[in-house]
Formats: structure tokens, C-alpha cells, sequence
């Protein structure tokens, strides 16, 4: 069984400092509870999972130990991030690939999302030799999944999404997605202080940006729309940029991608009737804090956008989410938006083929549950996206 004391310990001895954030010690112990209770990994899987709880907790002590030595970086400014949001395969990855085409903003990179440490502005030296050690490390660590490229789009060096980073403080959302882990969940969604992840979140790119010209962070993880509340508490002057797409086509994805993730850290078949149940509770309950959010008086915060049109002419989009930020478009960052979406066109890394019934679920049913959310924003049935979006 998991242990999340000698979990700790591990990553105390790695880092070379003691754990001064106890209010994050909480989330490990629940999150190694519902491991042990509810996934009920083989042993390759605890040790799977062992080992990456304790690289994420000693890269979150590594920050720690940075701090301590040099207190300024706690005084590095994140002004006016951009996060990139929406409903979990809603388009979101697409869309921070479009932003990375903009040299106004900053992004994660895929080596600094599991390597945040030593800032790259301490030493830059450091920096081709972690991209190498992170290229190597994805191509022994991807799952044997066929299609994989077609169901998640990831390049080397490319931009990446923030759930190592809230892995860190055990808050990220995305865990229900590689694990069999509802009361984890539960206890994510109604008891975990996603405010105090999200401190630790900002701390990470206070490394990153130390020592560096100073960005505007456009960070995606659609996961961030359970926190929005949260992440003004610690980013006061955040906006929010949030796809839109027919959500019974989001939960069959989303399905897929879990039944995907979680059979490879099992050696007997999975059953993917429980896959599709807690997969249509996951995204009701993102959908939940979308309404509430977009109801507030912080709703103006928010720049919403139709994934079909998003897809069929981002560059046109991409101004109008601009003129959302206040910012203009420079020809320079349409044109390579652009290029970008013609050298990158749907379908160029394989098919993503997925149907709700695998799952269990009825389409239709799924969709009258979501209504009101399809409603609010104008969402249309997937088919009839497409139509209108030129397909």
C-alpha cells in the first residue's frame, strides 16, 4: 500500500529541506487514502504512483528551498495572467498552441512543467540539458496508448498545461483522470483549500520569471474552471478565457482519454461503465462551477469562446478574444496564427474516434442533463457545430 509519510520523507531527503507547508499535508493523506481504497493499484502501479508523488512533492520543496535563499523571488510580480480554460477536451490545447504563436505572453513549457528547478534565469545553462532530459523522459513514460498523438497534442519544447503544477500541492483535477479516485475528488471539489494550491502555483511561475524579461503568463489547464473564485484570491487582476463545446462530446472524449490513461496501470481489464459514470459527474461538476462563476459580478472576467468557430478560423477569433484582453492584434501574430492552423490542420496527427454508448451513456439523456449550460452559452450538438463552422 501507499504511504504518504514515507512519501513525504522521500522527497524531504531528495530536496534537502523539511516541509513548511503543512496545509497542503492534508491532500497527500487524502489523496494516498483513496488511492489505497479505491483504486487498488497492482504493484507496478503503486510503484508508478509512489514515485511520482515523490518527484512532485520534492519539485514543489526544490521551489521551497529556492525561496529560503533568495526571498526577492516571493516579490516577482504575475501581472494580468491569462488563463486558458473550459471544459475538459473542449479544445483548450488547441488554443494555448495559438497563443504560444503571440510573443506578448509566456508559457509553460513542457520540460519546465516537471522540471521547474533552478529557475531558468539562475541558470540558463541548465536549460538544454533538462529539454533533453524531458524528451527522454516522455518517451519512456508515454502511455502504449495507439492514437495518442491524435488524443492529446504535446511537442517537444511546446507549451504546457498547469497540472504538474497543481500536482504539487495534490489539487490537480486531472489525478480523477489518470485514477480510480472518487472520494479524492469529492474531497477536491468540497474541502481541499484550492486557494492555498494555487499560492503554490504562482510561487512556481515566480521561479520561472525570476531573473527574466517580465511576462504576461497565458496558462492553460481546463481544470481551472473549479477554481476561478480561488485563483482571484491570489491572482486579483486574472482573466479568464473559456471554451465552449457541445458537452456530450467533451464527456465522450474525456471518457476515452481516462479508460485510456487508467488501463495502463492495471494489469486486467478495466470496465468502462464506471469510466463513463464518474466521468458524467466530473463534468457536471466543472459545468456547475462554470454557471455559478458566470452568474457573479466577476463574470465580466470572462472571454468566451465557440470552439467551431475556434477551429475553422482562429485567426479571427484570436482578435476577438484579443479586443477581450484590451489588447490589440498585430499582423505579425495574426499571420502566425495563421500559418500555424495550415501546417497543423484537424486530423494532420491521426483520428480521435469516440462514442458515448462505450461508456454507457445516452447521448441524449447526457444532453438534456447539460441543457441548461448548452443554453446559457449558445452551444449546439457537435454535428451541427461543424455545420456551422464550415466542416
Amino acid at each position: 500500500m501507499l504511504d504518504a509519510a514515507a512519501i513525504a520523507a522521500e522527497a524531504e531527503a531528495r530536496a534537502g529541506i523539511a516541509d513548511s507547508e503543512p496545509i497542503l499535508r492534508a491532500n497527500l493523506d487524502q489523496l494516498v487514502a483513496s488511492l489505497n481504497a479505491d483504486a487498488r493499484l497492482p504493484p507496478r502501479g503503486e510503484a508508478s504512483a509512489h514515485k511520482a508523488l515523490v518527484d512532485r512533492t520534492a519539485d514543489r520543496l526544490e521551489g521551497l528551498k529556492w525561496l529560503r535563499d533568495d526571498p526577492a523571488i516571493g516579490n516577482e510580480a504575475i501581472t494580468q495572467p491569462v488563463f486558458l480554460t473550459g471544459l475538459p477536451r473542449s479544445g483548450t490545447t488547441f488554443f494555448q498552441y495559438l497563443f504560444d504563436r503571440d510573443p506578448r505572453f509566456r508559457l509553460i513549457r513542457t520540460w519546465e512543467g516537471i522540471s521547474p528547478s533552478p529557475p531558468p534565469g539562475y541558470d540558463a545553462e541548465s536549460v538544454r540539458r533538462r529539454k533533453a532530459e524531458e524528451g527522454e523522459r516522455r518517451r519512456q513514460t508515454r502511455p502504449p496508448i495507439a492514437g495518442f498523438e491524435a488524443l492529446h497534442l504535446v511537442d517537444a519544447d511546446g507549451p504546457e498545461e498547469c497540472h504538474a503544477f497543481m500536482e504539487h500541492s495534490y489539487a490537480a483535477a486531472g489525478l480523477y483522470n489518470l485514477f480510480n479516485v472518487p472520494s479524492f475528488f469529492d474531497y477536491l471539489m468540497t474541502s481541499l483549500d484550492l486557494t492555498a494550491a494555487y499560492r503554490t502555483h504562482k510561487r512556481q511561475l515566480q521561479l520561472l520569471q525570476w531573473r527574466m524579461p517580465q511576462p504576461r503568463w497565458a496558462l492553460k489547464y481546463p481544470n481551472h474552471v473549479i477554481a476561478m473564485n480561488n485563483i482571484l484570491e491570489v491572482y486579483p487582476d486574472a482573466r479568464f478565457v473559456m471554451t465552449h463545446r457541445d458537452p456530450v462530446q467533451t464527456l465522450a472524449s474525456i471518457s476515452k482519454m481516462s479508460f485510456a490513461l487508467r488501463g495502463v496501470r492495471y494489469d486486467a481489464p478495466i470496465d468502462p461503465g464506471i469510466v463513463g459514470r464518474q466521468m458524467l459527474d466530473f463534468v457536471q461538476r466543472h459545468i456547475d462551477r462554470i454557471m455559478s462563476f458566470c452568474s457573479s459580478p466577476q463574470a465580466n472576467r470572462v472571454t468566451h469562446v465557440d470552439y467551431y468557430r475556434l477551429v475553422d478560423n482562429p485567426a479571427a477569433v484570436m482578435s476577438d478574444v484579443h479586443a477581450g484582453l484590451n489588447i490589440d492584434t498585430p499582423p505579425a501574430v495574426r499571420e502566425a496564427v495563421a500559418d500555424w492552423h495550415r501546417r497543423n490542420p484537424k486530423g494532420a496527427r491521426g483520428s480521435n474516434p469516440y462514442a458515448l454508448d462505450t461508456f454507457g451513456l445516452n447521448a441524449d439523456a447526457v444532453a438534456e442533463q447539460f441543457g441548461d449550460y448548452m443554453r446559457r452559452f449558445d452551444i449546439p450538438r457537435e454535428q451541427e457545430g461543424l455545420q456551422r463552422g464550415g466542416h
